[in-house]
C-alpha cells in the first residue's frame, strides 16, 4: 500500500498533491463483514462531507439534488452504469462494487443539519439516482428510512427509485410525507422474463414482488410507476416481452415513466461485454457491431422498442 492509496488501500481522502477529498473521515474503519443472508458481502464504514448532492444543470437527473446513502450495489446488475465509481475509491467495478458496499454512516446526521440550514429551500431531492436506496444494506443500516423521516420532518418533496420491495417497509414515512410534499416511489422493472432477470440481475429481487409493491403503494394512494431500461438487445426486447411489462406497470396501477435501450458508457461496456461474451458469443459478436461507434442505442432503435411495446 503508498500513501496516496491511505488506509486499506483504498483512495479515500485525497492525498497531498491535490486529490479530491471524497470523505472527511479522520479514519477509514475496519470493514464489517455480513452475516446471515449478508454473508457475502462486505460494508465499509465512512462519513461523508455532504449528502445532499447538487446536479449539474445539464444533467438527466430529475431532481436539482439527490441523495446516495450508499456506494456499490449488491443487486449486482452486469449493466450498472454506476460501476465506474468505486473505480475512485480504488475498488474494482466488477465483484467489488457487488460486494463492498461503502455506507455512508453519519447520512442521517449529517442530513439534518443541512435541511435546518437557512439557505435550505425546501427543493425536491432524488434518491436512487447513483446505487439502490433498498438495496440489501439498507435493511442492515436503515440509512434510507432514516433520511425519509428527516425528509418529511422539513417538508422536502422526494422522490425514490428502486429495484426493491423493501421500499413497503417505509409506507408510513412516504404516506405521512405525501400529505403535505410532493412524493412519488418509482421502480426499475426492465424485463419479467425469468431467465433474463437471473442473469443479468442477480441480486436483485425479482420483478414480479417489485410490481406487487408497486400495487400496494398505489393501493395507499402513492404516486407511483416503473421506468423500463435498460432494454437489452436480444435478450429483453421481444415484442412479447416489453408488453409484458407495460400490462404489468399498468395492472399496478403505475404509470410508465419511459423505456430506454442499454447504455454501454466507458468502464461498464468492458465490464459487461466481457460477461455477455461467456454467457453468449454470437450475441456478444451483434454488441460489438451495435456498439462499435457509439455507447448508446440508434434513435431508430429505440423507436423500434415504442413500437414492439405497443407504445
Amino acid at each position: 500500500m503508498t500513501e496516496r492509496e491511505g488506509k486499506a488501500g483504498f483512495r479515500w481522502k485525497g492525498s497531498d498533491e491535490g486529490e479530491p477529498v471524497l470523505f472527511s473521515a479522520d479514519e477509514l474503519f475496519l470493514p464489517e463483514l455480513g452475516t446471515g443472508r449478508m454473508s457475502d458481502l462486505e460494508f465499509l464504514h465512512v462519513t461523508a462531507k455532504r449528502i445532499l448532492n447538487s446536479v449539474p444543470s445539464n444533467s438527466r437527473a430529475p431532481a436539482n439534488w439527490t441523495i446516495n446513502v450508499y456506494r456499490g450495489c449488491s443487486h449486482a446488475c452486469g449493466y450498472c452504469f454506476a460501476r465506474p465509481t468505486h473505480a475512485y475509491l480504488g475498488l474494482d467495478i466488477g465483484d467489488d462494487f457487488d460486494r463492498k458496499i461503502v455506507v455512508k454512516i453519519n447520512a442521517v446526521e449529517k442530513l439534518r443539519q443541512e435541511l435546518a440550514a437557512p439557505t435550505w429551500r425546501r427543493e425536491a431531492v432524488a434518491m436512487g439516482t447513483n446505487t439502490d436506496p433498498y438495496q440489501r444494506a439498507e435493511a442492515k443500516y436503515r440509512l434510507t428510512r432514516g433520511v425519509l423521516e428527516a425528509l418529511t420532518e422539513h417538508r422536502t418533496p422526494f422522490s425514490i427509485l428502486t429495484k426493491s420491495p423493501l421500499v413497503t417497509r417505509d409506507l408510513d414515512i412516504v404516506a405521512e410525507a405525501a400529505k403535505t410534499v410532493a412524493v412519488s416511489v418509482n421502480f426499475s422493472i426492465a424485463t419479467l422474463d425469468e431467465r433474463v432477470w437471473r442473469l443479468t440481475e442477480p441480486g436483485s429481487p425479482h420483478p414480479r414482488r417489485r410490481v406487487e409493491a408497486m400495487a400496494r403503494l398505489a393501493g395507499a394512494g402513492i404516486r407511483t410507476g416503473a421506468l423500463m431500461a435498460p432494454i437489452l438487445p436480444g435478450l429483453s426486447d421481444r415484442p412479447e416481452q416489453l408488453r409484458e411489462v407495460v400490462a404489468a406497470i399498468r395492472g399496478a396501477g403505475g404509470r410508465l415513466l419511459g423505456i430506454g435501450p442499454l447504455h454501454l458508457r466507458p468502464g461498464v461496456r468492458e465490464h459487461f461485454l466481457t460477461w455477455l461474451h461467456g454467457v453468449d458469443a454470437d450475441l456478444h459478436a451483434d454488441y460489438l457491431r451495435r456498439y462499435a461507434t457509439a455507447d448508446h442505442a440508434p434513435r431508430r432503435y429505440l423507436e423500434e422498442l415504442h413500437r414492439r411495446a405497443g407504445l
